[in-house]
């Protein structure tokens, strides 16, 4: 059985890597694609995961089948598309560190994915079934997600969404709010970042937004990322926050899905019900998760950034909060 299995997007991130000789901009080719990376951060943790996702059959779809090779994700679901081109993203950061992203999809391999491709064992035996929004911004990928998380709800597997909301990708805001909403019912961990929680409800108050998603969805636990500031998370019952680590940031690309997979770990590694967590333990937890993503930042690139256990550890017993 997989700890976790995901499906979604795997692609290209060309990430910023400094000036030519004459001056003009170079960028380093990265792998990425939130629900990639998440088992990229649990791999390295120690977890057993797998992948569902299509890519192109070219240069980039070859490159992405070793990185998750050699990641140790199991890829028996990572079909190739001879028709599509494998999706690239051109990562821009600002003076901070804080990315936005270029597309190039219309459409992309990750698209193509269709319902009849997903392998249903994979999906089926696992502990964690986690995917995001990417994959729903159009057919056939959309239902194809649609019926991952079904079969994973079916065989009660604990489901875990991130939209990883990317406007750019989809046909407009109010359909993204939409699909994204509409896909809450079997979900039992959220993750969404501080502007995600205001795109979606509206609100800004962590608490009050909590309250919403608890009344308008069977979530059992609420995490909200924050960026340098950290992030808070909640159940029914319990709620925490912990600040992010002083690291010196560069690059926060895969912060969030380094985050993510730090969080399931630890949710693994309780093998308690996420709903079932105290105060305290979340508190424990989000500490954790915000190390991993801290140090993720540090470094540029997702998958080649993420960190190791005892990085974490180090960074927990080393490193100061931001204040």
């Amino acid at each position: 059985m997989y700890d976790v299995t995901a499906l979604g997007e795997l692609l290209i991130d060309f990430t910023p890597a400094g000036l030519s000789g004459q001056g003009q901009p170079l960028f380093e080719q990265n792998p990425g694609g939130a629900p990639a990376n998440v088992l990229a951060a649990l791999s390295r943790l120690g977890r057993r995961t797998a992948f569902i996702g299509k890519v192109g059959q070219d240069f980039f779809g070859d490159f992405l089948a070793g990185v998750l090779a050699q990641a140790g994700i199991a890829h028996d679901g990572l079909l190739r598309d001879p028709s599509c081109r494998t999706t690239l993203a051109f990562v821009h950061l600002d003076p901070n560190g804080d990315r936005s992203f270029s597309f190039y999809r219309n459409p992309g391999a990750d698209l193509m994915l269709r319902p009849e491709e997903v392998p249903e064992a994979t999906v089926r035996n696992c502990r964690f079934f986690h995917f995001g929004s990417v994959s729903m911004t159009a057919d056939p990928a959309r239902s194809a997600t649609r019926t991952a998380v079904q079969l994973a709800s079916q065989a009660d597997c604990l489901v875990s969404f991130d939209p990883n909301l990317r406007l750019p990708l989809w046909p407009s805001p109010e359909e993204a709010r939409r699909v994204i909403l509409a896909e809450l019912d079997p979900v039992d961990v959220l993750k969404i970042s501080d502007e995600e929680l205001t795109f979606l409800t509206g609100l800004t108050d962590l608490d009050q937004g909590a309250r919403w998603f608890f009344e308008n969805a069977p979530l059992q636990l609420l995490l909200i990322t924050r960026g340098p500031r950290g992030a808070y998370g909640a159940t029914r019952s319990a709620k925490a926050s912990h600040p992010a680590f002083d690291v010196r940031t560069i690059d926060t690309t895969g912060a969030g899905d380094a985050f993510t997979g730090a969080i399931l770990h630890r949710l693994l590694q309780r093998g308690k019900e996420p709903a079932r967590l105290t105060a305290a333990e979340l508190e424990a937890d989000l500490a954790y998760a915000n190390a991993a993503g801290s140090l993720a930042t540090t470094r540029t690139g997702a998958i080649p950034a993420l960190p190791t256990d005892a990085a974490i550890q180090d960074c927990l017993a080393h490193t100061a909060p931001l204040n």
